[in-house]
Protein backbone atom coordinates (compact mmCIF):
# COMPACT_ATOMS: atom_id res chain seq x y z
CA UNK A 1 0.00 0.00 0.00
CA UNK A 2 1.26 3.49 -0.80
CA UNK A 3 0.10 6.61 1.14
CA UNK A 4 1.15 10.26 -0.06
CA UNK A 5 1.27 12.67 3.33
CA UNK A 6 0.35 15.81 1.29
CA UNK A 7 1.07 18.98 3.56
CA UNK A 8 3.05 22.09 4.62
CA UNK A 9 6.08 22.59 7.11
CA UNK A 10 4.75 19.78 9.70
CA UNK A 11 4.82 17.53 7.41
CA UNK A 12 8.18 18.50 6.14
CA UNK A 13 9.12 18.27 9.82
CA UNK A 14 10.20 21.56 10.55
CA UNK A 15 11.58 21.70 14.72
CA UNK A 16 9.72 24.30 16.49
CA UNK A 17 13.20 24.68 18.21
CA UNK A 18 16.05 25.81 15.88
CA UNK A 19 13.93 25.36 12.66
CA UNK A 20 15.86 22.57 11.28
CA UNK A 21 14.07 19.36 10.10
CA UNK A 22 13.28 16.98 12.54
CA UNK A 23 15.13 13.38 11.33
CA UNK A 24 12.72 11.14 9.73
CA UNK A 25 12.29 8.88 13.04
CA UNK A 26 10.46 11.68 14.45
CA UNK A 27 7.92 13.38 11.55
CA UNK A 28 4.47 11.53 11.22
CA UNK A 29 5.01 10.45 7.91
CA UNK A 30 8.14 8.49 8.95
CA UNK A 31 6.88 7.21 11.82
CA UNK A 32 3.71 6.37 10.48
CA UNK A 33 6.19 4.11 7.88
CA UNK A 34 7.55 2.66 10.92
CA UNK A 35 4.13 1.85 12.51
CA UNK A 36 2.70 0.39 9.02
CA UNK A 37 5.77 -1.63 8.83
CA UNK A 38 6.95 -3.54 5.57
CA UNK A 39 4.71 -3.70 3.01
CA UNK A 40 3.62 0.01 2.70
CA UNK A 41 5.51 3.21 1.34
CA UNK A 42 4.75 6.16 2.64
CA UNK A 43 5.69 8.78 0.49
CA UNK A 44 6.42 12.18 1.91
CA UNK A 45 5.74 15.85 0.37
CA UNK A 46 5.76 18.23 3.04
CA UNK A 47 6.27 21.42 1.75
CA UNK A 48 6.58 24.22 3.69
CA UNK A 49 5.05 27.46 2.98
CA UNK A 50 2.69 25.34 0.51
CA UNK A 51 -0.98 26.88 0.63
CA UNK A 52 -4.65 25.30 -0.07
CA UNK A 53 -5.49 28.84 -2.04
CA UNK A 54 -2.44 31.31 -2.82
CA UNK A 55 0.83 31.12 -4.49
CA UNK A 56 2.63 33.14 -1.66
CA UNK A 57 5.24 35.67 -2.75
CA UNK A 58 9.51 35.41 -2.77
CA UNK A 59 8.38 31.43 -1.91
CA UNK A 60 7.41 30.18 -5.72
CA UNK A 61 4.87 28.50 -6.93
CA UNK A 62 3.58 26.07 -3.59
CA UNK A 63 -0.13 25.80 -3.59
CA UNK A 64 -1.67 22.39 -3.24
CA UNK A 65 -3.46 21.27 -6.47
CA UNK A 66 -0.11 22.24 -8.80
CA UNK A 67 2.60 20.05 -6.45
CA UNK A 68 -0.09 17.35 -6.31
CA UNK A 69 -0.54 15.96 -9.89
CA UNK A 70 2.73 15.14 -10.56
CA UNK A 71 2.96 12.79 -7.43
CA UNK A 72 -0.19 11.14 -8.69
CA UNK A 73 1.43 10.33 -12.28
CA UNK A 74 4.47 8.90 -10.63
CA UNK A 75 3.10 6.76 -7.93
CA UNK A 76 0.15 4.15 -7.48
CA UNK A 77 -1.80 5.99 -4.60
CA UNK A 78 -4.05 3.78 -2.45
CA UNK A 79 -4.24 6.76 0.36
CA UNK A 80 -3.70 10.58 0.37
CA UNK A 81 -3.85 12.49 3.43
CA UNK A 82 -3.70 16.36 3.23
CA UNK A 83 -2.55 18.23 6.17
CA UNK A 84 -3.00 22.15 4.74
CA UNK A 85 -4.17 24.96 5.89
CA UNK A 86 -1.97 26.74 8.63
CA UNK A 87 -0.61 28.65 6.30
CA UNK A 88 -3.55 30.23 4.21
CA UNK A 89 -4.36 31.78 8.01
CA UNK A 90 -1.57 34.13 7.54
CA UNK A 91 -3.40 37.36 7.55
CA UNK A 92 -2.01 39.21 4.70
CA UNK A 93 -4.15 36.64 2.66
CA UNK A 94 -7.29 38.01 4.96
CA UNK A 95 -9.29 34.55 3.78
CA UNK A 96 -12.11 33.00 5.56
CA UNK A 97 -12.46 29.70 7.00
CA UNK A 98 -14.92 29.58 4.00
CA UNK A 99 -12.59 30.48 1.48
CA UNK A 100 -10.00 27.91 2.61
CA UNK A 101 -12.43 25.11 2.87
CA UNK A 102 -13.43 25.68 -0.26
CA UNK A 103 -10.08 25.56 -1.80
CA UNK A 104 -9.72 22.27 0.20
CA UNK A 105 -13.04 21.01 -1.53
CA UNK A 106 -11.55 22.12 -4.88
CA UNK A 107 -8.22 19.69 -4.15
CA UNK A 108 -9.99 16.78 -3.36
CA UNK A 109 -12.37 17.55 -6.26
CA UNK A 110 -9.15 17.69 -8.53
CA UNK A 111 -8.13 14.23 -6.69
CA UNK A 112 -11.31 12.40 -7.99
CA UNK A 113 -11.05 13.82 -11.62
CA UNK A 114 -7.66 12.98 -11.98
CA UNK A 115 -8.81 9.29 -10.92
CA UNK A 116 -12.12 9.34 -13.74
CA UNK A 117 -13.36 5.86 -14.48
CA UNK A 118 -10.60 4.55 -11.42
CA UNK A 119 -10.27 3.43 -8.48
CA UNK A 120 -10.12 6.69 -5.98
CA UNK A 121 -7.93 7.00 -3.17
CA UNK A 122 -8.67 6.57 0.28
CA UNK A 123 -8.48 10.56 1.06
CA UNK A 124 -7.69 11.61 4.56
CA UNK A 125 -8.03 15.47 6.17
CA UNK A 126 -6.25 16.69 8.83
CA UNK A 127 -7.56 20.36 10.36
CA UNK A 128 -5.03 22.42 11.07
CA UNK A 129 -4.18 22.78 14.81
CA UNK A 130 -4.14 25.86 17.02
CA UNK A 131 -1.67 28.44 15.86
CA UNK A 132 -0.32 30.72 18.99
CA UNK A 133 -0.05 34.45 17.61
CA UNK A 134 3.45 34.65 19.73
CA UNK A 135 7.15 36.29 18.67
CA UNK A 136 7.79 36.11 15.28
CA UNK A 137 4.07 34.85 14.23
CA UNK A 138 2.45 37.25 16.34
CA UNK A 139 1.70 39.47 13.36
CA UNK A 140 2.34 37.12 10.45
CA UNK A 141 -0.89 34.98 11.90
CA UNK A 142 -2.65 37.43 13.58
CA UNK A 143 -6.27 36.60 14.31
CA UNK A 144 -5.26 32.72 13.11
CA UNK A 145 -5.72 31.29 16.15
CA UNK A 146 -9.91 32.15 16.32
CA UNK A 147 -10.10 30.86 12.58
CA UNK A 148 -7.89 27.73 13.41
CA UNK A 149 -11.03 26.51 15.28
CA UNK A 150 -13.59 27.61 12.26
CA UNK A 151 -11.32 25.92 10.21
CA UNK A 152 -12.05 22.47 11.51
CA UNK A 153 -15.50 22.75 11.98
CA UNK A 154 -15.81 23.42 7.92
CA UNK A 155 -12.68 21.11 7.01
CA UNK A 156 -15.19 18.19 8.48
CA UNK A 157 -18.33 19.59 6.68
CA UNK A 158 -16.09 19.24 3.17
CA UNK A 159 -14.65 15.58 4.32
CA UNK A 160 -18.16 14.55 5.46
CA UNK A 161 -19.58 15.50 2.20
CA UNK A 162 -16.91 13.92 -0.12
CA UNK A 163 -17.07 10.63 1.77
CA UNK A 164 -13.34 11.51 3.32
CA UNK A 165 -11.72 10.04 6.64
CA UNK A 166 -11.34 13.45 9.29
CA UNK A 167 -9.06 13.88 12.00
CA UNK A 168 -9.50 16.77 13.79
CA UNK A 169 -6.14 18.66 14.10
CA UNK A 170 -7.27 21.78 16.21
CA UNK A 171 -8.34 19.59 19.45
CA UNK A 172 -5.49 16.33 18.34
CA UNK A 173 -2.38 18.42 18.28
CA UNK A 174 -1.06 20.51 20.82
CA UNK A 175 1.32 23.40 19.08
CA UNK A 176 4.20 24.82 20.37
CA UNK A 177 3.14 27.67 23.09
CA UNK A 178 6.38 29.27 22.79
CA UNK A 179 7.21 29.50 18.92
CA UNK A 180 3.54 28.92 17.23
CA UNK A 181 3.35 27.29 14.39
CA UNK A 182 5.15 24.06 14.38
CA UNK A 183 4.94 21.02 16.19
CA UNK A 184 7.37 19.05 19.14
CA UNK A 185 8.21 16.00 18.22
CA UNK A 186 5.31 14.28 20.67
CA UNK A 187 2.55 15.76 18.60
CA UNK A 188 3.87 13.74 15.30
CA UNK A 189 3.74 10.75 17.60
CA UNK A 190 0.24 11.37 18.43
CA UNK A 191 -0.89 12.16 14.26
CA UNK A 192 0.98 8.93 13.16
CA UNK A 193 -0.97 7.13 16.01
CA UNK A 194 -4.13 8.43 14.87
CA UNK A 195 -3.52 8.15 11.62
CA UNK A 196 -2.73 4.30 11.56
CA UNK A 197 -5.90 2.45 12.65
CA UNK A 198 -7.67 4.77 9.38
CA UNK A 199 -5.12 4.16 6.81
Amino acid sequence: MNILCFGDSNTFGTSPVDGKRLPAHERWPGILAELLGTGHLVIEAGQPNRTLVNNPPFSGDKSGVKYLKPYLEVHTVDVVVIALGTNDLKARFALSAIDISKALEELILAIKAFYHCKTIPKIIIISPPKVHEVGSYKSIYAGASKKAEQLSIEFKAVADRHACEFIDGFSLIATCESEGVHWPYKEHVCLAKQLHPIV
